[in-house]
């Protein structure tokens, strides 16, 4: 089970580090850039289909409760 503290430190790491958070219905979500997400004490609010300029088309709502496992994905 995770919590609210280590997401943030996922996405404060320095250098940061992509990642992909899978839940517990089996979708997932990338986390490509610090900017990405956004921790909030109950769920991580991640902006999804950005473009070049890294403007997101729709925000995802993936509740922390939820979250199966986390994974470090290769840097672009």
């Amino acid at each position: 089970m995770f919590n609210a503290k280590e997401i943030k430190d996922l996405m404060d790491a320095q250098p940061f580090r992509p990642f992909r958070i899978w839940l517990s219905d089996g979708s997932q979500q990338e986390v490509t850039n610090h900017d990405a997400a956004f921790v909030t004490r109950n769920c991580v609010e991640i902006g999804v289909n950005q473009d070049p300029d890294g403007i997101a088309e729709r925000l995802v709502r993936c509740a922390i409760l939820h979250i199966s496992r986390i994974e470090e994905l290769q840097a672009a």
